[in-house]
């Protein structure tokens, strides 16, 4: 039977720019990462969020999920991402996980090294969050 580790990712827009932050694979990706032992998958990614950055936020809704196949690590990762909305405006803080933190807007978002699974959930995210402010 195969065995993967399953990551929780959040994306977070704020002020029109999503939340990036940098790893060591040389890739961009969603702040977030593995569930606890009695831990629901929302708020694992409202706690690694706030671990990686130093941003609280309300998880909103789920966005997508994948099999992320990291070759470079010879591993499968299932992705699953939510939708987050920022409860403060304060600078995202660098942990010790990532080299960089970054906020991109979403037209830059496509020629970021990162996987695609990532960047259809960042765009979906942008689309919803849109469609809201259309409506609100």
């Amino acid at each position: 039977m195969p065995d993967y580790p399953v990551s929780i990712k959040g994306v977070v827009v704020r002020s029109g720019r999503v939340l990036l932050l940098h790893n060591e694979r040389g890739e961009w990706e969603l702040p977030g990462g593995r569930v606890e032992l009695g831990e629901t998958p929302e708020r694992c990614v409202a706690r690694e969020i706030y671990e990686e950055t130093r941003i609280s936020v309300d998880v909103v809704e789920i966005l997508d999920s994948w099999m992320y196949d990291i070759t470079v690590a010879k591993k499968n990762v299932f992705i699953v991402t939510y939708g987050c909305r920022a409860t403060t405006d304060a600078a995202p803080v660098l942990s010790h996980e990532h080299k960089r933190v970054g906020e991109f807007t979403a037209d830059e978002v496509p020629d970021l090294v990162m996987p695609d699974g990532y960047k259809r959930s960042i765009a979906a995210w942008f689309t919803r969050l849109g469609a809201d402010s259309a409506v609100g």
